[in-house]
């Protein structure tokens, strides 16, 4: 096993149990305490978790990755207007590459009516929405099933993605900043998202506004490697200017609530 693979394993397990010993660890691992302790120090450098004498407890909000429920219960009327704007940068005849995420999910839906198209997903959701779509030929990666995104992650998936070549690609993530870029709390997840990235011509990033001016743990891809930002009006406008100075092209979506509508505009 990677250091990366069980780093993140020993993740999985503070999260779900809140706290975990050593002894524990290197048991299910498979490897000494020493080196479970030297995990534990690089965990914690990381402001992942907390060490305690003889284990680690779970750290706070930056390390917290959210479930796939828990995404859909957050600005849901943004991610549709955001998913609507989105879809216009698909044109047909296009090779595009689509993240997990509840946002892409919402974009593979809009997508579903093109006639001629291939998707390269990592995505079981994506994959799912468009299972039905005649034009839309569906290529899956390969890899291990991260069941709290329904997503693969993996080797696997980054050797499948390292042989693609796409227009674009769409991702979403946990935070986005002009300082660092696109960020997740997840070393897996960061992972298959840099090769998605490097998968496509341009980079397209779908975040919503309770993501934009969020900084994460781990840097997905940075500033400069994205082309295009969808987002919504309640974004806050002092980043999306900063991005934009870094060459951005920002497209906002603009919901209007009271009536349940969205309108667009683009930035550049």
């Amino acid at each position: 096993m990677f250091a990366a693979q069980r780093r993140n394993g020993i993740l999985e397990l503070v999260r779900t149990n809140g706290a975990v010993s050593l002894r524990e660890l290197a048991q299910i691992f498979g490897t000494s305490e020493v080196t479970i302790r030297r995990d534990l120090r690089f965990l914690e450098s990381q402001g992942l978790l907390d060490r305690r004498h003889g284990g680690a407890v779970a750290s706070g909000a930056l390390a917290h990755e959210p479930t796939y429920f828990e995404k859909t219960r957050t600005a849901s009327a943004q991610k549709v207007a955001i998913a609507d704007l989105a879809s216009t940068l698909v044109d047909e005849g296009d090779a595009v590459v689509i993240g997990a995420g509840t946002t892409t999910q919402a974009l593979a839906g809009r997508l579903a009516r093109y006639r001629d198209l291939t998707v390269v997903t990592n995505s079981l959701l994506v994959a799912e929405a468009l299972a039905r779509a005649r034009g839309v030929d569906v290529a899956m990666t390969g890899g291990t099933l991260r069941g709290s995104i329904f997503a693969l992650v993996g080797g696997v998936t980054e050797q499948t993605l390292a042989g693609i070549r796409t227009r674009r690609a769409f991702l979403s993530g946990n935070g986005l900043t002009a300082e660092r870029g696109l960020s997740t709390p997840n070393m897996m997840v960061a992972s298959v998202d840099r090769a998605i990235a490097s998968s496509a011509e341009e980079v397209v990033v779908l975040a919503d506004h309770t993501k934009v001016g969020i900084d994460t743990m781990i840097q997905t891809i940075a500033p400069g490697q994205i082309t295009h930002l969808v987002t919504d009006d309640a974004a806050p406008e002092d980043v999306l200017d900063r991005l934009r100075d870094l060459g951005v092209t920002v497209h906002v979506a603009a919901v209007e609530t009271d009536e349940g509508a969205a309108r667009v505009a683009t930035t550049g």
